[in-house]
């Protein structure tokens, strides 16, 4: 809307033109409406009307930045008044810039809607350019303290000895690590990182500060946050005084590395004195002109000598060192007094006086040479090495028993892998040899090589149970049964391992002394034992005892052996005629690693192994043994009671007998090892299973999808499997066919494969079974649960 060129101030008319600052109405848009006399004359005009006619708008004629006036306005109309607005502007007439303070606000009418701005404008061009002379001035004192290193301050200490900083150069962040606005925001920040022993010293100082005008200086420690001290030179001096109190300058210098300087040189110097009495490096300085020596009583002590025991000849210790360092000695030290190396280094040993020998690095250097540039004199330090010289030897022997240990792990696990190949093999040659049997009817010729077959198979199976004990895959079975018969069956194969010239003798008894076992460790046990014994030979003919008895251990004995309770054991000894041990040895024959064999003959794991057998066993180990006399090991197993565990008892060979099993049930075989499948398969159907079998996850997924509505009572599938494994198909079967019952088939069933098979719904976690038959009697108990019996 438009206003009238002017609208009468009523009763504030006079005060609004004898205001001594401008005062002014304008609308919204920029147009001004009043002016009082003060701002007439500010713009340069005689009269209110010649200033009114001539100011159109007020953004563009006004304010030497155009933008002001929209930022004026915008916060006119945000907050509804300005205050201390400060801008550049024209004087409207002269064109003479100046600057002015503005404050207005905004009226509105009874409906709310602005009518017009009113403000005053103050001429402070005065103030301004005196704080832009000022701000210079600082930017200028700034600039030239910072070229000062250290920190340049003006403080004003109050006579109570408040402080205000009042200046703090940029170079306060070199000291104490913070800015200047820190310091003069907290007076007392510096105080605080003086170090406690030099607080009494800044105490004294403000006394002094505040009894008149004086002049410090002098040197105190800072303590920084993370505990580094820094060291700081200060010097202040009063510049004013009044009744508020004094105005001092000064500066601050970091002088930390002057006193690391000072003190490392005062360090050197004492280490300087003490170098030829107490280091531990012996000094020689050698007159090759004459041959003579000066050893340092160092050198001397380090060899055992006292003084005047040891000639001052070269020649003296030189033919002290040992006869294999001779040769690189002195090459070393020709390629020194040729030039070819600007020091002379060697380690070699030297005999003590004791006839010990002691490692030393050898370092020196020739000082003097004629002119011809043959050397005349040379000085070096001896330095004993043989605790260095012993850490490495020992670390190159851990060294090689880590690649034995990784060799012995890397065929470990090759073994390992290839029984478990093996058993899958065998698995498949016992199912279809109990097929073959039953094909061919009880009275068939045939059944006498058959039952050869099974046997040798069974004995194939022993076999890859060592080899699966050995990679440590196969899991401890204690179970009571006779020692005797485990030592009898172990013996037998030792006899085809031993070297010839080596004679067994066995001295068993007929009773079976039974024992709580793992047969396969026991046996273990034993051929370890039989083993350590023939290569103690050394190739050497003689012979090795193995014997068993009973024996009764009281308190005392029992105790001896090793804290085992008082009671009844069986004793299994291995004793050898070969050379024996001397007490060292036996104290540290069962550790592992340890051997007294040649490097590559053995890995210090055998005797370690038997040890930890004997431990899980409950048992204990003792050894007797001396110099040439050969060594006897004599392991302790507890009888077992006769009610403690059930004695294990062989099932005989028997052909597999057809049983109504479930007639009509429809079983899913799956398995990646094509023998299985088709065995397991053949298998189930003779025992009137309906079977589907399948050598991967995928196709059986295929072949149930395809084919939605063939009933399925049973799935069996194998978990390790490439592709999809068994946990797989179960998850996969848990969406296809909700309800379907899913068993999984492990070599190695462990609570975490329990549990995720539970997750997705599997019924069964079924360890893999000793034969195929096993397994269609461990299926035929899954279907039982929910089936009746037939």
């Amino acid at each position: 809307m438009s206003l009238p060129a002017a609208v009468p101030l009523g009763e504030f008319a006079t005060l609004f033109n004898f205001l001594p600052i401008g005062a002014y109405r304008s609308s919204p848009d920029g147009q001004m409406i009043r002016s009082n006399q003060a701002l007439v004359e500010l713009n340069g005009y005689a009269t209110e009307a010649e200033h009114l006619a001539a100011v159109k708008d007020i953004a563009r004629e006004w304010y030497v930045d155009p933008l002001r006036r929209g930022a004026f306005k915008q916060q006119l109309e945000r907050e509804g008044f300005v205050r201390g607005f400060v801008s550049e502007i024209w004087r409207h007439k002269t064109r003479e810039r100046i600057w002015i303070s503005e404050n207005a606000h905004v009226v509105r009418n009874a409906q709310g809607e602005v009518l017009y701005y009113e403000g005053t404008v103050e001429d402070v061009t005065e103030r301004i350019r005196n704080q832009e002379a000022l701000r210079r001035s600082e930017e200028q004192l700034r600039q030239i303290t910072a070229q000062v290193p250290g920190m340049v301050f003006v403080v004003h200490v109050a006579p109570d000895g408040r402080r205000e900083y009042r200046f703090v150069s940029s170079g306060v962040r070199d000291i104490y690590d913070f800015d200047p606005e820190d310091l003069m925001r907290d007076p007392m920040l510096i105080a605080r990182y003086r170090h406690p022993d030099d607080q009494a010293v800044l105490e004294q100082d403000m006394q002094q500060i505040r009894q008149g005008p004086v002049d410090l200086g002098g040197e105190f420690r800072v303590v920084m946050p993370d505990g580094q001290i820094r060291w700081v030179y200060r010097r202040s001096c009063t510049v004013s005084s009044d009744a508020s109190g004094f105005l001092r300058v000064g500066v601050l210098l970091d002088i930390t590395g002057r006193k690391q300087a000072e003190a490392a040189l005062h360090e050197s110097e004492a280490l300087w004195r003490l170098a030829m009495d107490s280091t531990g490096d012996g000094v020689w300085d050698w007159n090759l002109a004459t041959g003579e020596e000066f050893f340092s009583g160092r050198i001397l002590a380090m060899f055992g000598f006292d003084e005047g025991e040891l000639a001052n000849l070269a020649e003296a210790l030189d033919s002290r060192t040992h006869p294999d360092d001779v040769a690189q000695m002195l090459t070393d030290r020709q390629a020194h007094f040729d030039g070819h190396t600007p020091v002379y280094r060697n380690e070699h040993r030297v005999q003590c006086k004791d006839g010990s020998w002691k490692w030393v690095l050898s370092r020196g250097m020739v000082i003097a040479r004629d002119s011809a540039g043959q050397p005349l004199r040379m000085v070096g330090t001896h330095t004993d090495i043989t605790e260095l010289k012993q850490a490495e030897a020992q670390q190159r022997a851990l060294e090689t028993q880590l690649r034995e240990s990784q060799k012995m792990e890397a065929i470990g696990t090759l073994a390992g892998g290839v029984a478990h190949d093996f058993n899958n093999l065998l698995a498949a040659i016992l199912g279809n040899l109990a097929l073959a049997r039953e094909d061919v009817g009880e009275h068939h010729p045939a059944q006498e090589s058959l039952t050869e077959i099974g046997r040798a198979a069974i004995r194939a199976r022993q076999l890859v149970q060592q080899i699966l004990t050995f990679s440590r895959r196969q899991k401890q079975e204690m179970q009571r049964q006779p020692l005797t018969p485990l030592v009898e069956e172990a013996l037998g194969l030792m006899r085809s391992l031993l070297p010839a010239g080596i004679q067994l003798v066995t001295r068993l008894p007929a009773a079976t002394l039974p024992v709580v076992a793992d047969a396969t460790q026991i046996q273990q046990v034993l051929m370890n034992l039989c083993t350590n014994a023939w290569q103690a030979m050394d190739g050497r003919s003689g012979h090795i005892t193995v014997a068993l008895r009973e024996v009764r251990l009281d308190a005392a004995q029992a105790l001896q052996l090793g804290e085992l309770p008082s009671g009844t054991y069986a004793c299994l000894s291995v004793a050898d005629n070969g050379p024996g041990m001397d007490p060292e040895i036996q104290h540290r024959i069962f550790e592992p690693f340890f051997t007294t064999k040649a490097p590559g003959a053995g890995t210090g794991l055998g005797l370690a192994v038997v040890h930890g057998i004997v431990k899980t066993h409950r048992g204990a180990i003792d050894l007797q043994s001396r110099p040439g006399e050969g060594a006897r090991f004599d392991v302790y197993l507890p009888l077992a009671s006769a009610g403690h565990v059930p004695e294990v008892v062989a099932a005989p060979v028997t052909a597999p007998h057809q049983t109504c099993e479930a007639p009509g049930k429809h079983i899913v075989y799956i398995d990646d090892y094509e023998a299985m499948v088709f065995l397991v398969g053949r298998l189930l159907r003779k025992r009137g299973y309906r079977v589907s079998a399948f050598g991967s996850g995928e196709e059986a997924m295929d072949w149930l999808q395809a084919h939605p509505q063939a009933a399925v009572d049973l799935v069996v599938t194998d978990q390790n499997m490439p592709g999809m494994s068994g946990l797989d198909v179960a998850r996969a079967l848990a969406q296809e066919r909700p309800g379907l019952r899913v068993a999984l088939v492990s070599g190695h069933v462990s609570d975490t494969l329990k549990a995720a098979a539970a997750a997705v719904g599997v019924i069964e976690v079924m360890g893999k079974q000793d034969s195929v038959d096993a397994l269609g009697h461990a299926i035929r108990e899954l279907l039982e649960r929910t089936a009746p019996a037939c």
